[in-house]
C-alpha cells in the first residue's frame, strides 16, 4: 500500500464576517373585534429598506380588507422614519413624533397704523 498524506488546504482559515440581525418591529394583527389575533417580527441584517415599508403596507390592506388591522410596536428609529417619509405612518399606527404647533398671525396691519 502506497504511503498517503492527509489531504491539506493551502487556504489559512478566515473569520467570515457576517452582519447582526436586527429587529425593525413587531407587527400586530387586530381583528374586527379588536382582539390580537397574531404577531410576528420583521427583521433583517442593517437597515430596513422600501421593500419592508411594502410588506407593512400590504399587511395592512390585507388585514383591512377582512375588517382588522395592523399595529406596529417597537419601531426601530430607521423604520420609523422610512414609514414617515413614505406617508404610511399613522396608517400603520406607528407612534408619531408631537410636533410644535404653526405660529398664526392673529393682528392685521391697517394702512396709517405707526410701526411699532
Amino acid at each position: 500500500m502506497p504511503d498517503t498524506e492527509p489531504l491539506t488546504s493551502a487556504v489559512a482559515a478566515r473569520p467570515i464576517a457576517v452582519a447582526a440581525v436586527v429587529v425593525w418591529v413587531r407587527v400586530v394583527l387586530v381583528g374586527a373585534s379588536g382582539t390580537e389575533l397574531a404577531a410576528w417580527v420583521l427583521e433583517g441584517q442593517g437597515l430596513p429598506d422600501l421593500a419592508t415599508v411594502n410588506a407593512i403596507a400590504r399587511s395592512q390592506l390585507s388585514a383591512r380588507r377582512a375588517g382588522g388591522c395592523i399595529r406596529l410596536q417597537e419601531v426601530s428609529a430607521d423604520l420609523s422614519a422610512l414609514l414617515d417619509l413614505a406617508g404610511l405612518l399613522r396608517e400603520v399606527g406607528g407612534e408619531v413624533e408631537v410636533r410644535e404647533d404653526v405660529l398664526v398671525v392673529e393682528e392685521g396691519v391697517q394702512r396709517g397704523d405707526p410701526i411699532t
